[in-house]
């Protein structure tokens, strides 16, 4: 699993290291493939290995390209999609539109999110984490029947 959240540097041809925890996993899932597209939700990008990825499209085709919001969610996640894998040096190449798209700078944070990564601009990153502890999680109500059962 995928989890923890790492400081990383952007060099200037836009690649990543990926820390060396995650390397030999990546390699062994995935033999070191993946794809990176953009969230819809937060200004981050998403990097699956390519065996999530899969799952990603088999759910995205069963979408209608008839119904409009789907359509767009497809468009989105799927015109992102960029396919990209760990070099011998264990760095991984981030497409220009994805890096502008989600503000990336030179310092950049690599978050495990179980089955993904997200990938953040620190400033961005910093400012959502400060903004998630001060919202807190949403109370009575509000809550999602998965969240109602949830317990650390």
């Amino acid at each position: 699993m995928l989890r923890g959240a790492n400081a990383i540097n952007l060099d200037t041809k836009g690649r990543i290291a990926i820390p060396t925890r995650y390397r030999d996993w990546l390699k062994d899932t995935c033999q070191g493939q993946f794809v990176c597209t953009i969230d819809i939700q937060s200004p981050c990008l998403l990097i699956y290995p390519l065996n999530e990825w899969l799952l990603i499209e088999t759910k995205l085709r069963a979408l209608s390209s008839t119904n409009p919001q789907e359509r767009r969610l497809q468009r989105l996640i799927l015109g992102y999609a960029t396919e990209s894998e760990l070099d011998k040096s264990g760095r991984a190449l981030i497409a220009p539109t994805l890096r502008q798209h989600a503000k990336l700078q030179k310092k950049v944070m690599l978050v495990g999110q179980l089955n993904k990564f997200e990938l953040w601009d620190e400033d961005m990153w910093n400012q959502q984490i400060k903004n998630d502890l001060e919202d807190g999680l949403p109370t009575g109500i509000e809550l999602s029947s998965g969240l109602r059962e949830f317990s650390l």
